[in-house]
């Protein structure tokens, strides 16, 4: 019977400090879509909703916020695009977002590995553009999306609750 014991406790002491891994509360996603022969994929985490009040609410009107959790929202780009009508170089970037009722702004950071706090400064700015919010169908997990792609250019949506922002993204001539 000691022996049993003592058994035991040598097989099991290794795992006295060992905890079980939590799952993360916000789940892990990416997507990737072509466009011709340029690849843009974006990893994010997906907060949900929860019954609560999501923009004006849980994310401010006015102030920078990481549209995603735990780690940035990253997007990379195997070559230039034009995002928003702007060019932006090919590589990785972390996206962020100053969400307003008329009006938001989409920023993509050279800071590209980074947590989704604190935002890393204008300083690292690679690009600002601005879109427009618009209504649609209810959304709990936050999602980026492309309803729409071809060989030249694409949609780019990000929706959460019942906003969805639309980011136009063409390829360079």
């Amino acid at each position: 019977m000691n022996t049993a014991r003592a058994l035991a406790a040598l097989v099991l002491a290794p795992l006295a400090g060992v905890r079980a891994q939590a799952v993360p509360f916000s789940q892990r996603a990416s997507v990737t879509q072509r466009l011709g022969n340029t690849e843009v994929t974006i990893a994010y985490g997906r907060p949900n909703a929860r019954g609560r009040k999501l923009f004006g609410g849980v994310v401010p009107w006015g102030e920078v916020w990481c549209p995603g959790a735990d780690q940035a929202t990253a997007i990379s780009l195997s070559k230039d695009l034009l995002v928003g009508g702007q060019r932006l170089a090919a590589g990785k970037y972390s996206v962020w977002a100053i969400p307003d009722t008329a009006e938001w702004t989409l920023i993509f950071s050279r800071a590209a590995n980074v947590f989704h706090i604190p935002y890393p400064g204008p300083s690292q700015d690679a690009l600002r553009i601005k879109v427009k919010p618009q209504t649609g169908a209810f959304m709990e997990s936050l999602a980026f999306y492309f309803p729409s792609a071809n060989a030249d250019r694409a949609l780019l949506n990000l929706q959460w609750g019942e906003t969805i922002v639309e980011v136009p993204i063409e390829n360079t001539r």
